[in-house]
């Protein structure tokens, strides 16, 4: 794992001395990405790569970047890990390849670059990567991005005519320690996460600096200056091809395919020259891959979890016992509410956007605990969106059943009716009829749950039913000055013909929340300590297969997860495992109104928000004040603006 920058100058020329002056001061911003190394590299072609490292396979200098290849046509720069690039040296090997200067997999890609180009070779590899590659003979610039979005990158152009600079990297505080880059806060991304909590590639908080999508490549030069944007593999797709085509044996079958394929992505993911181990909270997903490690190790595997001492947050009494059971080398910290307080001053700098998921506290806290013993920790992340595992699918898939029932003309029309009034009208209006309701419709803002209703009614497909059910704000009602763009889930639906309701649902997350919510928490959590975080089940084979397996496999006998569980279950008893799920959380609503009340208060303050003129203060104030007399629990809707507002008061 590593951090990458650089630039394409608007034309050829320039003093490379002070290029490579340039060179280092991005990567300064980035050391905790690499702190074993740092190398830069700058052509009188307009060209500049840099790179830190994090020393993870081939520890020697041979594994130095920027790294030229043998002919010196190809200069790269890589962060990530391609898991099957032994396999891939042997096939090369096979076709003549000679010259081998040590064994990382940096050498092993531009090796592959010079025999098969370069989207042959990504197409090849098995692995989580960001790179950028010049190629010195069509002086075009490459930028590649993994599959599914576990590694970081950013890119666009600055400037204007042959002063413009085109610029990439690792984080946005790189590309900001370049003189070049402006850093005009983007009033429609910003739009985006308030309704999201994250903001959703393409975009980024800077105008005209965007994320490289997942699965694509990126490829701009001097010449052309406009860059090409191409997909090299579609989750969409993969989604598609395989509800059409579905694994169609017994459940035997399919668990000890599953078992195969998730023991092979395990043990490649194992691969490293330094101390390896793995998060474990001792539910279904890091369970299977500890499991799956052990079985596969001849020593303890060491395993880390962090607990808290409040109810209803605390899983680490799980995870120990799964730990015992394995036989893995268990570390485990019971956090106290100021060691997690403490986190929050450093969010903004390890998030170098804003970003508000609450999860980041107690991530960033279980990846310094495991920094303390090891480099690399594999994760049991994205379980959920690949077998089914939220129960948000079901539940509104449900919901778009029933709703989908009445035609949309008489769904409008009554959505329009409820929306007559505001909340607060109806909870006049609606109030004393409260005695007469179950009890939990009388504990419940009837007002807010019309208007809730209202939107799920007015839904023209299970997508805009899902976005009202996970929206945090209506951006509309709260940015100033911003227009939300269009998403996934917004106005630009991807096809998915086939699909139904609950694997859309499935297939969406995968496209968005996953990449951008929960691959971003962990990377830059962990990057923030220097520790490298593996994701077996993003193994692009795991993923293909989750999509052929039918849904009656996945969500069984009121089971999430149903096929995972049985491979589990092979390795670890399922007494103990069957238990609700519980979220990886920490108790902010609480913490608002105690020991952040200052915080936030400062933050939200009213003329602190309308001198600096993003947001409305109004809808902000009157939540906070809901929120702090305990009537109501805000906390998600707050910790969006609070993370925003702690982010733009260092940026």
């Amino acid at each position: 794992m590593c951090g990458l920058v650089g630039f394409l100058q608007g034309a050829p020329g320039g003093d490379t001395g002070q290029a490579r002056v340039v060179l280092e001061r991005m990567t300064d911003t980035i050391v905790s990405r690499g702190p074993d190394d740092a190398g830069a590299w700058a052509d009188e072609a307009g060209i500049g790569l840099a790179h830190r490292r994090l020393s993870i396979v081939d520890l020697s200098p041979a594994g130095h970047q920027p790294m030229a290849c043998a002919s010196g046509r190809y200069m790269l720069v890589f962060n990530g890990e391609i898991y099957n690039h032994l396999d891939l040296r042997r096939e090369l090997d096979a076709a003549g390849f000679a010259g081998w200067r040590g064994h990382s997999d940096t050498e092993t890609l531009l090796a592959g670059f010079v025999a098969w180009g370069i989207r042959a070779t990504v197409e090849r590899c098995i692995g989580m990567f960001a790179f950028a590659v010049w190629d010195r003979q069509d002086r075009v610039l490459t930028l590649g991005r993994d599959r599914l979005g576990e590694k970081p990158l950013y890119y666009g152009w600055q400037g204007q005519g042959d002063a413009a600079c085109f610029l990439f990297g690792s984080e946005l505080k790189a590309l900001k320690a370049h003189p070049r880059c402006v850093a005009d806060i983007d009033r429609d991304a910003l739009c985006l996460l308030m309704r999201h909590n994250y903001i959703p590639a393409p975009h980024s908080i800077y105008r005209n600096i965007f994320k490289l999508p997942a699965g694509c490549l990126l490829m701009v030069s001097q010449r052309r200056r406009e860059p090409q944007i191409e997909a090299y593999w579609s989750l969409a797709d993969v989604a598609v091809a395989g509800v059409r085509a579905p694994f169609s044996g017994s459940a035997e079958q399919a668990t000890d395919a599953l078992e195969a394929l998730l023991m092979s992505a395990v043990g490649q993911q194992m691969m490293a020259d330094v101390p390896l181990g793995a998060f474990l909270s001792g539910g279904i997903d890091s369970s299977t891959v500890v499991a799956l490690m052990q079985a596969q190790s001849s020593r303890p595997v060491k395993t880390f979890s962090i607990g808290f001492h409040e109810d209803g947050y605390n899983e680490a009494e799980h995870a120990l016992a799964v730990a015992r059971h394995l036989g893995t080398d268990h570390t485990e910290l019971y956090v106290t509410p100021r060691q997690a307080l403490d986190v929050i001053p450093r969010l903004p700098s390890l998030y170098c956007e804003p970003f508000a998921d609450s999860s980041q506290i107690p991530t960033f806290l279980v990846s310094q605990l495991a920094r303390r013993q090891v480099t690399v920790s594999l994760s049991g992340d994205a379980g959920d969106e690949l077998f089914a595992g939220y129960g948000r699918y079901l539940r509104n898939s449900q919901r778009w059943a029933k709703v989908a029932r009445l035609p949309y003309a008489v769904r409008r029309v009554a959505a329009a009716g409820m929306r007559a009034l505001p909340p607060s009208a109806w909870q006049a209006v609606l109030g004393p009829l409260r005695p007469l309701m179950p009890g939990s419709l009388r504990r419940a803002h009837l007002g807010e749950k019309l208007h809730q209703g209202a939107g799920m009614l007015a839904a023209r497909r299970v997508d805009d039913l899902y976005l009202e059910s996970i929206s945090r704000w209506d951006p509309a009602d709260l940015v100033l000055g911003g227009r939300e763009p269009q998403t996934v889930l917004r106005g630009r639906p991807p096809a998915l013909d086939g699909l139904d309701p609950m694997q859309r649902l499935m297939a969406l997350d995968a496209l968005m929340y996953l990449p951008d919510d929960i691959l971003v928490k962990v990377d830059r959590a962990a990057m923030g300590v220097s520790l490298e975080s593996r994701v077996p089940f993003l193994d692009h084979r795991v993923v293909e297969f989750a999509w052929r397996i039918p849904q009656s496999l996945k969500l069984r006998d009121g089971s999430a997860k149903w096929l995972l569980r049985q491979v589990l279950y092979r390795h670890v008893p399922r007494t103990l495992i069957e238990r609700p799920k519980m979220g990886f959380g920490v108790p902010v609503d609480h913490w608002l109104r105690g020991p952040l009340r200052d915080w936030a208060e400062s933050l939200l303050d009213e003329s602190r928000l309308r001198q600096e003129g993003f947001l409305d203060p109004a809808p902000i104030r009157q939540k906070w004040a809901e929120h702090l007399s305990g009537r109501r629990n805000w906390q998600y809707r707050l910790w969006g603006v609070l993370m925003f507002q702690a982010w733009l008061a260092e940026s």
